[in-house]
Parts: structure tokens; C-alpha cells; sequence
């Protein structure tokens, strides 16, 4: 794939790891970090940024609209150091209130949420990517029942704000099978994670694919090799819809990499 400082601000996916431990320190996601600093680095500085964290569901498209989100530690059983971390980025109302107009203008219902803070999903990688924290963040969330069609549906809601200098950043995981990373890798499991993770780079990547057999594609990722073995719960998987829907195009660019001793992968569009 092409290496350039000149691709232009627009859609990102990528997979955040395990709870807080990449800003721990921990080896397993050395390569996690490299990447999130490597496409921090490529892309212009976004105005605003829109986070679709896996860890929110509700029952429609809901959207932070405070002005000072407090984090939310969603996770469990880390080091106490863990539940210290600081990310005092501002919410984004007035983006808020825009993104609100660009569903409703595509006949979606959605909420906003001025109490809402945000999760490990949005101050995990850019903490990372930018972490002196002066770019206005808001997260928008998944909806309960995980429809893969429903969430590009949102993503193509969200095409308009690449004109506004937002970056939408899809934040999820290529591989989520919790389970699977307390156990040892054979032969059989490594061949599950490695077609899933084939399949995903060609479906995000070939240029020769229109944009409806992407979604297409994308609609049936159940039937992809490996595919619930990967995901038993699709939920880490879906912000990748949502960025394939924004997006209306192949990536410009895909990461391949090892989390947690799995292979998974990130796309910037």
C-alpha cells in the first residue's frame, strides 16, 4: 500500500486492544501503538472527531452532545493505575447537533445524549494518536441488534462530515473472541483468525468491488471463513461498517498487525 504524509483527512478503523493495556505499556500491543502513532502521523489534524466505540449500544443511534464528557473506566480486574488515566478532551454540542440532522435528513431516528461520557473505545487510541488532547470528541453508538445493514446505513448518514475536517473513527477490533486469548494458538485457530482477517483486508481493500457488493459482502460477514470464530459477538466488528458506509469506497490504506498474540488489522479510507 502507498506510504504518504498527503492523504487527506477522512475515515479510519481501528482495532484498540484490550481494555487499558495498550497505555500500559504492555508488549502484546507494541504493535497496536506503533500503528495508532504511524496513522496519527499520515493523516491531516482533524477539526473535531467522531468515535463509534464497540462498547456503547442503545436503542437508536445515540450521540454525546455535553460539553465536557467525564470517562467512563468500562473495564474490569486492571492495575489501579488503570482507572487513574486522564483524557481531558471537550465534547463537540454544536457537531453533536449536526450529526443529529444528518440521520434524521436519512429518515433515522436517533438521540441525543448530554450526560453520556466516554468509554475506553474513544480515550484509548487517541490518547495515543493525539494525546495532548485538544481536538473536540464526540462518540456515537451502536444500536442493539447489531444489524450490519442498519450500521452502514448510519455510516452513509455521516459521508457529509469529511467536509467539515472530521475525522469518523470506526473503534473496535478485527478479532474479539475473549476467550480465544486466554487460550493457546493451534493450528486450527490460527488458520480461522488468518482467513477472517484475508477476507476483511480483500472486502475493505479491492478497488475492483462496486460499493453495493461491498455492502453486500458486508452484510453477509457471517459467511466469511472463520468469521464467528473471531466474532462470537459482533459488536467490535460493526464501527467497521459504519466507516465502510462513510467512507463509499475502497481504503486507501490497510495495517496488519499482532494484538494479544492474534492477528487483526486497521483501514484508513
Amino acid at each position: 500500500m502507498p506510504n504518504t504524509a498527503d492523504i487527506p483527512l477522512s475515515v479510519l478503523y481501528v482495532s484498540h486492544g484490550g481494555g487499558p493495556l495498550p497505555l500500559l505499556g504492555d508488549e502484546s500491543h507494541r504493535e497496536l501503538v506503533a500503528n495508532l502513532r504511524h496513522v496519527a502521523a499520515l493523516i491531516a489534524r482533524p477539526a473535531a472527531i467522531i468515535v463509534i466505540s464497540a462498547h456503547w449500544e442503545a436503542e437508536k443511534p445515540s450521540i454525546t452532545a455535553g460539553a465536557n464528557p467525564p470517562l467512563i473506566y468500562d473495564y474490569y480486574g486492571f492495575p489501579k493505575q488503570s482507572y487513574e488515566i486522564q483524557y481531558p478532551v471537550s465534547g463537540e454540542p454544536v457537531l453533536a447537533r449536526k450529526v443529529f440532522g444528518l440521520l434524521k435528513d436519512q429518515g433515522i431516528e436517533a438521540e441525543l445524549d448530554e450526560r453520556r461520557g466516554f468509554d475506553h473505545g474513544l480515550f484509548v487510541p487517541l490518547k495515543i494518536m493525539y494525546p495532548e488532547a485538544d481536538i473536540p470528541c464526540l462518540q456515537l453508538s451502536l444500536v442493539k441488534g447489531l444489524n450490519p445493514l442498519e450500521h452502514i446505513r448510519i455510516g452513509k448518514a455521516l459521508a457529509g462530515l469529511q467536509e467539515d475536517a472530521v475525522l469518523v473513527l470506526g473503534s473496535g477490533f478485527s478479532f474479539h473472541n475473549l476467550r480465544a486469548f486466554f487460550t493457546p494458538v493451534t493450528a486450527e485457530t490460527q488458520a480461522m483468525n488468518e482467513s477472517f482477517e484475508g477476507w476483511l483486508i480483500d472486502t475493505c481493500s479491492y478497488q475492483d468491488l462496486d460499493e453495493r457488493a461491498r455492502g453486500q459482502r458486508l452484510a453477509r460477514w457471517e459467511a466469511a471463513p472463520g468469521a464467528r470464530y473471531c466474532h462470537p459477538r459482533e459488536e467490535h466488528l460493526l464501527p467497521l461498517h459504519v466507516c465502510c458506509g462513510a467512507a463509499g469506497r475502497p481504503c486507501r490504506m490497510f495495517f496488519e498487525m499482532s494484538i494479544l498474540g492474534r492477528k487483526a488489522s486497521a483501514y484508513l479510507w
